[in-house]
């Protein structure tokens, strides 16, 4: 799984971090300075850093995360789930053409058209289709979920035998453009944050060909 943040006696550490978040930290711990606002009500809980990136917190730990956000004065503001959106595809449940359609035009709000949705889904389908095929999400599917797939924890290599071709190929698909992992999480979290409602630009931000 993602390496989760933790909150324990009224700070939040991050044991294991991404390579974009550790220069944040100061021995570990995320400074509250650091962060923008935090969305308990996610799946998982993020917080948000002012740069835009996120961190994921268990949702065992929701209650802790909203006591720390009450103790530190730190704003707690939900956004549109602009990866479950684009995600949605994927999840073991069949949509009707007008949810599909619902769906699409929150996106379209957030500034992702007809094109840059399709190249995105494109470029993650063939992982999260595996993916999911392990793990027959039928609810949500989002940001943490892409990483999950990518950085290869979740998918046993049991159950991945006989496929790992196929899933070394998506992971290629998915980073086809990419000069390194750094820049393809910062481009996901990146589009993550156009949930965020100063970022509503309408300024899309489609994948390297």
């Amino acid at each position: 799984m993602s390496h989760f943040a933790v909150v324990d006696a009224g700070r939040v550490s991050v044991p294991e971090p991404d390579p974009l978040i550790a220069p944040l930290l100061y021995d570990g711990i995320l400074p509250v300075a650091a962060v923008r606002d935090v969305d308990p009500g996610t799946a998982p809980p993020e917080i948000r850093t002012v740069s835009g990136l996120m961190v994921f917190v268990s949702a065992v730990q929701r209650a802790e995360l909203e006591r720390w956000c009450a103790d530190e004065g730190i704003a707690v503001r939900r956004r549109p789930d602009v990866w479950g959106d684009l995600l949605e595809p994927y999840l073991d449940t069949e949509f009707t053409d007008r949810m599909r359609e619902i769906t699409d035009e929150r996106l379209s709000a957030r500034g992702l058209g007809p094109e840059e949705v399709a190249d995105i889904r494109e470029r993650v389908a063939p992982l999260m289709i595996i993916f999911n095929d392990f793990l027959w999400d039928e609810y949500h599917l989002g940001l943490c979920d892409l990483l999950d797939a990518l950085g290869g924890d979740v998918i046993p290599e049991a159950w991945a035998d006989g496929r790992s071709l196929d899933v070394a190929a998506a992971r290629v698909r998915l980073m086809a453009g990419f000069p390194d992992h750094a820049a393809f999480v910062a481009w996901a979290m990146r589009i993550a944050d156009l949930g965020y409602a100063a970022n509503a630009t309408g300024a899309a931000l489609p994948p390297p060909r």
